[in-house]
């Protein structure tokens, strides 16, 4: 008796949904043993499933009633396995109990929880500031403005002066005092390029010192910090975006009442107990139960096919009745990374081909993310190779020397040739403008003595991302730009995307301004973000996407579905298969409730026993499942071609 109990105990300890599917196929072995009798039992193996799955359902129900009045579905399955059980039918009590827990098994694993990434987030924030001269505090009064103090970062005042490191994370906000570098900025605003600074210029806390040493001043720290106000931002966000009810549940009362109205006027009218039961047993909404689950579990396995990972059970009942999709662009509807958008020489002594080998030679040393991209770019061009460069300096915040073949060049910003005395002419300035009206960043290269050309950077648009935004608009939603770029980049890309709404320059707190005011115009919204600056609004929307390997994991974790391979050219697809699966469902709610009508009347005439009354409604359930397996291959024909389109 004892090993029993320490077994039974053990069995109670396994948790969730491993217990549950143990107890399903202990409970669906016995029903089969109970049919086939393979071997004779002292008991009926049928027992075994009403305790296993009979009995959580009771309990369930009783606690409801009793403690909230909260009348749901499984009252009626309750009531119909008390039934059962009183009048001697076992296998109809266990068969019903059994159905009804594997839907709610079913229904229990497309509705698992997303984590929030509150952890992930708040360990953005660096532990330690490095303070050289404190606000006037009498504990470190003593302290010399020549020594570095390393504290905490959350004792950092307001006034305090910090010093920050190269590959730094900037512990608080602040303002520069002194010093040049650039800071990656991508944790607040998700700007694809970093941000050059220098004294005067505010810097947040989050954000990252790419390469130079600069101090500055404090001005908002602990709770008042730009991280500290995004982790609030996830935490206030409404994690439970109203979970929509299983619409058993919904009708639930009206079905009780339906239900116990028709078996006790049966009852009082042909004198038979066994109608009266049958009618509750046929009532026992199983199909019903099964039609949404199964549908959501189908369409979850086709979206995984394309790519998705969809992490919240009800994200694709909610995608389907977004009129909205907000888009985040860098990362999403661009790669996210710069590259060489043009190279252009304006000096006859340099062929741009020749240009572009000094400059990528030149940059082969730098850490600026700039200069990266112009080697890379011109390695993967492959024409020429590059020049040995001697004699590298970094300028923090405007660029670069060397020196190549004995002669020495610069490539970097205009404030870099004003230091050199190198003017740029006119002719050139209107055609870099027509750039950097289109967001593009331009890298200047000269001489010691002059100009002699200049290389365009852009981030660069996915090549499907075209086609993706015209199919979304064929399925009648309108796309947003939500981005942190300037008003000039954020319209350059919007307009070759032929998306009409931009909101540009938008901080974390922005994004979810505007997130909420679609939804306060009766708009249900869609967000897809990479980033961690778009982790607040993701958890907002009614539908956060992230893309799962570029973006971070605080955006995936906030988000209710990631997609795994960035292949955004299959949103269109998400988006129609979530209209699909709300067509199953509603096809099964229906087909349910009609045959569980139609087997109400086979009772009420006495037709149907309580046995074949299970078998009939139970195989109602079976086709509701077959119905909903036909969405793992489900395809809109509109969206199998391939998408080629070329920006």
């Amino acid at each position: 008796m004892k090993q029993f109990m320490e077994k039974l105990e053990t069995l109670l300890e396994i948790g969730g949904e491993k217990k549950d599917i143990l107890f399903l196929v202990i409970s669906g072995t016995a029903l089969f043993a109970s049919i086939l009798k393979p071997v004779s039992l002292p008991f009926d193996p049928t027992w075994i499933a009403i305790l296993l799955c009979g009995i959580p359902i009771i309990l369930e129900a009783a606690i409801g009633l009793i403690t909230a009045f909260d009348i749901k579905a499984d009252v009626l399955v309750s009531l119909a396995l008390i039934a059962s059980v009183c009048i001697g039918e076992q296998f109809a009590a266990g068969e019903v109990a059994f159905i009804m827990q594997l839907g709610g098994l079913l229904e229990d694993l497309t509705v698992a929880k997303a984590k929030a990434g509150i952890e992930k987030l708040a360990c953005l924030t660096p532990q330690t500031a490095r303070v050289i001269s404190f606000a006037g505090r009498k504990d470190h009064e003593k302290e010399s403005e020549d020594k570095e103090t390393i504290i905490p970062s959350e004792e950092v005042w307001a006034s305090d002066i910090l010093r920050v490191l190269p590959g730094e994370t900037i512990p608080v906000d602040g303002i520069i005092t002194a010093g040049e570098t650039s800071v990656n900025q991508a944790v607040m605003t998700g700007e694809s390029l970093p941000i050059d600074k220098k004294p005067g210029d505010e810097v947040s806390s989050g954000t990252v010192n790419q390469f130079g040493v600069f101090e500055m001043q404090a001005t908002k720290a602990g709770k008042d910090s730009s991280i500290q106000r995004m982790i609030r931002l996830v935490q206030s966000a409404d994690a439970g975006k109203a979970k929509i009810v299983g619409i058993a549940d919904r009708w639930a009362t009206w079905i009780v009442v339906i239900a116990l109205m028709s078996a006790l006027l049966t009852w009082l009218f042909t004198g038979e107990i066994i109608r009266a039961v049958t009618i509750l047993v046929v009532f026992c909404p199983c199909s019903l139960v099964l039609a949404t689950p199964t549908a959501i579990m189908a369409a979850i396995g086709n979206g995984t096919k394309h790519g998705f990972l969809v992490r919240e059970g009800d994200a694709l009942e909610r995608l389907a009745m977004v009129k909205t999709i907000a888009f985040d662009k860098t990362g999403t509807l661009t790669y996210g990374t710069p590259a060489v958008a043009a190279v252009k020489s304006v000096d006859d002594a340099y062929t741009d081909d020749l240009l572009y080998a000094y400059a990528a030679s030149a940059e082969q040393y730098s850490e600026h993310p700039l200069g990266k991209a112009v080697t890379r770019c011109f390695q993967e061009k492959g024409t020429l190779e590059l020049f040995p460069a001697e004699q590298f300096h970094m300028l923090p915040g405007r660029g670069i020397t060397a020196k190549i073949k004995e002669q020495t060049f610069l490539a970097g910003n205009e404030e870099l040739l004003t230091g050199h005395r190198i003017s740029i002419t006119e002719d050139v300035r209107k055609e870099t403008l027509k750039y950097t009206e289109k967001g593009c960043t331009i890298i200047y290269m000269a001489d010691h003595v002059h100009l002699i050309g200049y290389i365009v950077l852009s981030d660069t648009i996915r090549r499907e991302s075209l086609q993706m935004i015209c199919d979304l608009k064929s399925l009648n939603v309108t796309p947003v730009l939500l981005t942190g770029d300037q008003e000039n980049a954020a319209a350059a890309i919007a307009g070759q995307l032929n998306i009409q709404e931009v909101h540009a320059s938008c901080l974390p707190e922005d994004k979810l301004t505007w997130i909420r005011a679609y939804q306060k115009q009766n708009s249900p919204v869609c967000m897809i973000g990479d980033g961690i600056n778009d982790a607040p609004a993701l958890k907002t929307a009614d539908v956060g996407i992230a893309m799962g390997c570029v973006g971070s994991d605080i955006a995936v974790d906030a988000a209710d579905i990631a997609l795994i391979d960035d292949e955004v050219k299959e949103l269109p697809h998400l988006l129609a298969l979530s209209h699909r699966m709300m067509t199953t469902i509603r096809f099964n709610l229906s087909f349910s409730m009609a045959l569980n009508f139609i087997a109400i009347i086979l009772a009420i005439t006495g037709i149907l026993d309580p046995i074949v009354g299970a078998l009939v409604h139970n195989a109602g359930s079976i086709f509701v499942i077959i119905n909903s397996a036909l969405l793992l291959t489900w395809r809109q024909k509109a969206f199998a071609a391939t998408y080629s389109v070329e920006l």
